[in-house]
């Protein structure tokens, strides 16, 4: 009998192959109910002709299915890549069949999403570093970015940086990046609130910016007390909407 992590990472790849995002929209695609879904899982063995009906379904190979063995299409076709930087989130107490350790063998990796919020506006005090949630990223689209297992994603709040960031938008940061590039956007604490800014270094100096015109930009003396509270989090180098909440 199969294990129930070899059953999970089965049922990731059928997933992947019918782009379902769920245990229900998986069972709608090959015409099974939901409760089947959930008895195999108990059974720990996926059914071969749930496999044989993904590969008729989509050309995906049933090798590839079963034991990820490339090319995943017979042909050497490639499936369509999502949008660079399309996230998949994975719930806080994901479900079962979204076991982490399956993300790397299909070419994913879990980026967390923490409760702390960036201030796009004048300083937030809201800088807990509670996970909350796990958000797949494909792995080739990070590695162009910079260093994945150094990524985080956070919320905006504010309007500073409008139009660029809105209110509630989320940023992707790579802690990785802390050196300081001119006009760059990054995250940043000054003593405990922390900021979404452009940066800019002055002598002796060092500028935060904001985008909307109607915040003066900040400055912090670096010769100053206040010096040794600066710590510049990481860069900016991902953001996305939500435009219906």
């Amino acid at each position: 009998m199969e294990s129930a992590k070899t059953f999970d990472t089965i049922f990731v790849r059928l997933l992947t192959a019918t782009e379902s995002k769920s245990e229900s929209d998986f069972a709608r695609s090959i015409g099974i109910t939901p409760q089947s879904v959930n008895g195999a899982r108990k059974r720990g063995k996926v059914p071969p002709d749930w496999v044989q009906s993904v590969a008729e379904k989509t050309g995906v190979s049933s090798d590839w299915l079963f034991f990820g063995r490339v090319p995943m299409r017979p042909d050497n076709a490639q499936p369509t890549a999502p949008e660079p930087g399309k996230i998949n989130p994975i719930p806080e107490g994901e479900p079962q069949w979204m076991a982490p350790e399956a993300a790397p063998s299909m070419g994913y990796t879990l980026v967390p999403k923490v409760r702390a919020r960036l201030a796009a506006g004048t300083g937030s005090l809201e800088t807990d570093g509670e996970v909350i949630g796990l958000y797949a990223f494909k792995t080739d689209f990070l590695k162009r970015k910079g260093a994945p297992k150094r990524m985080v994603l956070m919320d905006v709040a504010g309007d500073s940086m409008e139009p660029v960031l809105m209110d509630s938008d989320t940023v992707l940061i790579d802690e990785g990046q802390n050196e300081i590039i001119s006009g760059g956007l990054f995250a940043v604490s000054v003593e405990s609130e922390v900021f979404v800014k452009y940066l800019d270094r002055i002598p002796g100096k060092l500028v935060l910016r904001s985008k909307n015109d109607r915040y003066e930009p900040i400055e912090v003396d670096m010769n100053g007390q206040i010096s040794d509270s600066v710590r510049i989090i990481g860069r900016v180098i991902w953001s996305c909407r939500e435009y219906v909440r």
